[in-house]
């Protein structure tokens, strides 16, 4: 009996039946066999096997249904995912019938053809294995679950471990890490767990408003100091007072405003645009980037006295082909959200969609991942995800002297270069495509050598 071999159990009172059962399946199945109710309920809480093959006529009343149900009962009382084949003779179909109804798998009538027994036996394997993966990844789900961020992998924990330490103070936190490994969850998360979660969490991505409009965004204004500033407004700094503001992107706040963010983060106070009076305001103040700002103050873009300011403490977020253990955790968590959504309740992932999600390089992270299985459920005729619906690409075959590195690379540039093309060489339309954002897209061409379009 190979400990690699799925367990079955086989109850009937019949020595000669049991003997030719255990000879027919030995090969597949760890094989189990018990002739009455104690000793196959014994032998079930000992083996634990996914599948048990039950007659129901057993001593001491072998003309009669009531031990095989009441073994039946007890099984699936200690042990609901027990698939249960019930075994019966042709006259006795309404108890099999009624042994459904208690909860068995299926049913087999007597005379037993042994290669249908074996492709029901499959089937049976086969859902007890889905059901069991499905509850692993709840439970994986839930146990790594850190206010809405998914992981186990050593980084991901680590990470956590830095926002359980640092939520309760007000220290800035810098969050670094590329487009698209989750910075703006992270610094939800440092808010939830600290003595602000009941404040405003106020987030602006500061790359996305232009200069000139900027730091009326983040300082606020007062009537009449520009053209169109027909009455005061309040900026985002003083809208997140008692709470947390997120500036996202910060490696893009252009010198101008960084002054004026360092002497916020020095005095905690400011001045409306067109205002006189320091105002105090109470906000913490998590940043995030995918800048190297380390590049960036060497080149006199980006200030050390505010980098130091910010980056009280910091952390990175790891992309997501670094954290290989989580991908699958991960992609399940958004198919059971996505699915339930779209009214598709009990979608998986097939075998070769597996294959591809860990193959693939994810070169927009979790928000990549995130998009393409809301697109494959939607788009999806059945209920078994596949690599085609995810639009993944078999990865390169890995030549002598191949690395890792060249491998990955060569996969990215013909995912770039197949979304130029798709959409006529248009960035925006082709970084959605690939859900990453435009400035990663940009990056992504210049590490890997294609010429931007004229």
């Amino acid at each position: 009996m190979s400990q690699d071999q799925p367990k079955l159990l086989i109850v009937d009172d019949d020595e000669e039946i049991r003997t030719q059962m255990k000879w027919a399946l030995a090969g597949t199945y760890a094989v189990h066999l018990a002739e009455d109710k104690a000793t196959a309920l014994e032998t079930f809480r000992t083996a634990r096997p996914p599948v048990v093959l039950l007659d129901l006529g057993l001593p001491p009343r072998p003309n009669s249904p009531d031990i095989g149900l009441e073994i039946l009962q007890e099984v699936l009382a200690s042990a609901p995912a027990t698939k249960v084949v019930v075994v019966s003779g042709q006259g006795e179909k309404e108890n099999s019938l009624k042994a459904i109804g208690l909860g068995a798998y299926d049913f087999f009538l007597k005379p037993v053809d042994v290669e249908e027994l074996k492709v029901m036996l499959r089937r049976a394997y086969h859902v007890s294995y889905l059901e069991s993966e499905y509850h692993r990844l709840q439970s994986a789900a839930a146990a790594a679950d850190f206010e809405g961020m998914l992981g186990s992998s050593p980084a991901m924990t680590k990470a956590f471990e830095t926002i359980r330490k640092v939520a309760p103070s007000d220290a800035p936190v810098l969050v670094l890490g590329e487009s698209g490994t989750g910075k703006e969850m992270a610094a939800r998360a440092i808010h939830q767990r600290s003595n602000r979660s009941d404040g405003p969490f106020i987030a602006i991505n500061c790359s996305a408003i232009p200069e000139n409009l900027l730091e009326s965004e983040l300082f606020g204004h007062e009537k009449g100091s520009f053209t169109g500033a027909h009455a005061m407004r309040k900026g985002r700094i003083e809208s997140a007072e008692g709470g947390t503001l997120f500036l996202d992107e910060i490696g893009d706040v252009p010198l101008p405003i960084q002054v004026k963010l360092l002497r916020f983060l020095q005095e905690k106070t400011l001045e409306r645009i067109g205002g006189r009076q320091q105002i105090e305001v109470d906000t913490r103040v998590v940043a995030a980037t995918n800048v190297d700002l380390q590049k960036a103050m060497a080149e006199g873009r980006f200030r050390e006295d505010l980098f130091y300011r910010l980056a009280v403490v910091r952390f990175t977020l790891p992309p997501l082909r670094e954290r290989d253990e989580d991908i699958r955790l991960v992609a399940q968590s958004f198919l059971n959200r996505f699915s339930a959504d779209a009214g598709k309740e009990g979608l998986s992932f097939s075998p070769d969609a597996i294959r591809a999600l860990h193959q693939h390089s994810w070169p927009g992270n979790v928000r990549e991942l995130q998009n393409r299985v809301r697109r494959a459920v939607i788009m999806s005729e059945s209920n078994r995800l596949t690599a085609d619906d995810l639009e993944l690409v078999a990865p390169p075959k890995a030549g002598t002297g191949t690395t890792l590195k060249e491998a990955r690379e060569a996969l990215e540039r013909e995912m770039v270069q197949a979304a130029l093309r798709k959409h006529n060489w248009k960035i925006a339309p082709a970084a959605t495509d690939l859900g990453i954002s435009r400035p990663t897209f940009y990056e992504l061409m210049d590490k890997l050598g294609i010429q931007r379009p004229e």
